[in-house]
């Protein structure tokens, strides 16, 4: 049997003005073919931005997205620079190696918190607490993560974001996120 492939992931989406970074674990099949995080067409991801912000994000270019994102303070990248995996599974990543997330404050003057997009992310919440900001947990934007509706998703991400001070544009709901009324750590 062959080994997976080794894959390499995709370069961050950073700014000076970033002030939230939201963390995936590693990009899907469909991004890195792409090139673009969240292609695939059933992740939640922008679609969660787009009904936060009142924009129609999924419906928009890429470029286009990433300026919103830059508008918006967030920036994006990955916990994992490169690792094996067949499909894309995190349960699938093999030999993973981390991004320099301590160069996150370098390349990001403003940043204010880290958002992990997912319990593989979040498995280096560790990592991420040592730059000194505050870390929260988001519930996966994967279609893989099919117990969390989208609006109970958009409420949790639209609470995280909120607290960190990112703008939006339509109310943040927070009740009911989950069976306490908070975003699961």
């Amino acid at each position: 049997m062959n080994a997976p492939p080794r894959l390499r992931g995709l370069p961050p989406v950073l700014a000076p003005t970033t002030r939230l970074v939201v963390l995936g674990s590693f990009p899907g099949v469909a991004s890195l073919q792409a090139g673009q995080y969240y292609a695939h067409p059933r992740n939640q991801f922008w679609a969660i931005l787009g009904a936060l912000w009142a924009l129609p994000l999924a419906d928009w270019p890429y470029a286009r997205r990433l300026q919103a994102l830059h508008a918006h303070g967030v920036g994006l990248w990955d916990v994992y620079a490169e690792c094996e995996r067949e499909g894309s599974l995190d349960s699938a990543i093999r030999a993973p190696q981390l991004n320099d997330l301590a160069s996150l404050r370098r390349q990001c003057p403003a940043l204010c918190a880290i958002a992990h997009n997912g319990g593989e992310s979040w498995r280096h919440a560790r990592l991420t607490r040592a730059l000194g900001v505050p870390v929260e947990r988001l519930p996966s934007s994967s279609p893989a993560n099919a117990s969390w509706t989208l609006a109970r998703k958009t409420a949790a991400w639209g609470a995280v974001l909120a607290r960190h001070g990112v703008p939006m544009r339509v109310p943040v709901v927070t009740q009911g996120i989950d069976g306490a009324g908070a975003v699961p750590r």
